[in-house]
């Protein structure tokens, strides 16, 4: 690994640190209040845990299955001290989603296989789509690959505006149509005009309407049929971006949206002005969906690919 390389992993680290602190920080003052005046971990303990990580966002099934986790370690080792407990957490925490089988994200890197390779990006408005599909095109633009953006969401003009201010920023073309137009004539636009330019990176940019899945199924799966014409198996991904700050609605938001189209990565933006970090554990654990990136700050470089490990080492970090 080269010393610039090194340098930058250190910064992204601490900037993950620094992200995740608010979640950080609440998750450990429920625990101090759970475990005070207790010197091992009990069933009264584990109840007290159970409510703490429910509290945090962790989600139910997740926090079943740390619990169990915690209880047969507590049953082998006969005796485990509330001194022990941040320890065991993490450790336990860090083994269940290493057994997902989800492979973490490779920085901001595509396959060679499929060029140019396309991502069709879904989710509601307000989470952060827009700025994550920008940021994501500045990202794959510094690392030499040409990127196109397909403005998709004709619905609300300030979607159009907002992407075409991204595009600006990160020095990317845009292909726009009126708004009211139809998504999938823009994203057969965005399609032919990549196809054009030997782009390296397609990323659309889609409506983020949930009031009636059917309709959204619909929409998605036209746009599908319509890309298809030009590049037969695109789109290549389907990226989901939730709002870590929603907590269980970013769950909720999930399970539709895996219900209405075939989900092939998450992002999770707005973690920095949060305590509801441990969505991302949950979210993790109970979807067979890799979550590619996390947002952990405005800033065009804040949106981070995201690794299990260094998160929960993050999560588990006490602030000083």
């Amino acid at each position: 690994m080269s010393w610039f390389k090194k340098i930058l992993g250190k910064e992204n680290k601490e900037k993950l640190d620094e992200g995740l602190e608010k979640s950080s920080s609440s998750f450990f003052d429920k625990i101090s209040r759970a475990v005070v005046g207790k010197s091992k971990v009990d069933e009264e303990v584990l109840d007290d845990l159970e409510e703490v990580l429910i509290s945090s966002d962790v989600g139910v099934e997740t926090t079943i299955k740390i619990i169990k986790r915690i209880e047969e370690r507590v049953a082998r080792d006969k005796y485990v001290s509330t001194s022990e407990l941040d320890k065991i957490l993490r450790e336990e925490i860090a083994s269940l989603l290493s057994e997902n089988n989800v492979e973490d994200s490779v920085g901001f890197s595509i396959p060679k296989k499929n060029v140019p390779y396309v991502i069709m990006v879904v989710g509601v408005n307000g989470v952060g789509k827009t700025t994550t599909i920008g940021k994501l095109a500045s990202q794959f633009k510094a690392q030499g690959l040409k990127v196109v953006l397909g403005a998709a969401d004709t619905f609300r003009a300030a979607a159009v505006d907002q992407l075409v201010i991204w595009a600006d920023r990160a020095g990317v073309p845009i292909v726009k149509q009126a708004m009211g137009s139809d998504p999938a004539s823009v994203a057969f636009d965005t399609i032919q005009s990549a196809v054009a330019q030997n782009a390296d990176v397609v990323l659309i940019d889609t409506a983020g309407r949930l009031h009636n899945k059917v309709n959204l199924m619909n929409e998605l799966s036209k746009i599908k049929r319509v890309m298809q014409k030009v590049i037969p198996d695109a789109p290549h991904e389907v990226m989901l971006v939730l709002d870590g700050s929603t907590g269980q609605n970013a769950f909720e938001q999930a399970k539709q949206f895996t219900q209405a189209t075939e989900v092939s990565s998450l992002a999770v933006t707005k973690l920095d002005g949060t305590a509801k970090g441990g969505v991302v554990i949950g979210i993790s654990d109970q979807f067979n969906i890799p979550v590619k990136y996390i947002g952990v700050g405005e800033g065009i470089n804040d949106l981070q690919a995201f690794n299990k490990m260094e998160f929960v080492d993050s999560f588990f970090k006490r602030v000083k």
